[in-house]
């Protein structure tokens, strides 16, 4: 059997069942982590900041905050599917960076945290065992989903800090995205930033949530470029997961309650919104971007 469907030179076909073109067109398949071996982990500024101002992890309060989570998902008629939980692996309920969902299958990504490495095997076999196509592997380095998105048909960008996500291996992806005829637009930011969903999500068509005072002037100017109108949030929503959002189509939108700030934005552009409370799980370093990966959106 072909692991790898992508086609040398060009030319791969999109998939009819499986795939996306955009952040925003409707969810319909979404691949969710497990929350059963989840923990705070060092290594990134949200759960530092977290622990200094005397936070403290309790997993029976993230269990509740995860179930509210998938009923939102529910509610909203997106089917739900889950990664096998490893013990090994605190982490996995992060989704969205051991693979990401291309029109023309999977593909899986490379962590950089030695906690982390051993998602890919679990993401791997998800894939294998639900017959979803395997676009490609990336071999040319760490990169991670939470740096990736695909904006809207035929134009994707991903960030690197040099940390989770290094050069080369963006590189690689921007190399095969572009071979399909895609603008692949790199974006490098500090690592104290974690991912680039830290600071910008898409929340609809033509509309995201940037931390501006976050980001370069370049990348708003990139986004407006593309007709991509951001909405504002500050640097202290930043760092509690304010841009960590999930669109859902048809003027819907997954967004931490938390957010207070976004969520009555949203509201006020007319967004239905979803805002279940993940803060337990945000202070570990990610929210509801984070835990998911869009397995089927319709096309735009």
């Amino acid at each position: 059997m072909q692991l790898r469907t992508r086609i040398q030179g060009g030319g791969t076909r999109p998939l009819e069942k499986w795939g996306v073109d955009s952040e925003y067109g409707t969810l319909r398949e979404v691949l969710v982590g497990p929350i059963d071996h989840f923990k705070w982990q060092p290594g990134n500024a949200v759960c530092q900041r977290a622990e200094r101002v005397g936070l403290k992890f309790d997993l029976a309060v993230a269990r509740r905050q995860y179930e509210e989570m998938i009923d939102a998902y529910r509610q909203a008629d997106v089917n739900v599917h889950f990664l096998a939980a490893e013990p090994a692996l605190p982490y996995q309920i992060f989704a969205r960076d051991s693979s990401v969902m291309t029109p023309w299958g999977a593909v899986i990504m490379q962590l950089q945290k030695s906690y982390r490495r051993g998602e890919y095997a679990a993401c791997l076999q998800f894939y294998l065992d639900a017959g979803i196509p395997i676009y490609d592997m990336v071999t040319a380095g760490n990169v991670e989903g939470g740096d990736f998105m695909v904006l809207k048909p035929g134009v994707a960008a991903c960030g690197y800090s040099g940390e989770r996500s290094i050069e080369p291996a963006v590189r690689q992806l921007q190399s095969w995205f572009e071979t399909e005829g895609w603008e692949f637009h790199t974006y490098a930011f500090d690592s104290h930033f974690l991912h680039l969903d830290v600071q910008m999500g898409m929340l609809a068509e033509g509309l995201a949530v940037v931390c501006v005072e976050a980001v370069e002037p370049e990348l708003v100017e990139w986004l407006r470029s593309k007709g991509i109108r951001a909405i504002a949030v500050p640097y202290s929503d930043a760092m509690q997961m304010g841009t960590n959002v999930v669109a859902l189509g048809n003027e819907r939108a997954l967004v931490p309650a938390s957010s207070k700030n976004l969520v009555a934005a949203c509201r006020a552009e007319g967004l239905t919104v979803y805002d279940p409370d993940v803060s337990m799980i945000g202070n570990g370093g990610g929210a509801v971007h984070c835990m998911c990966q869009a397995l089927r959106r319709d096309r735009v």
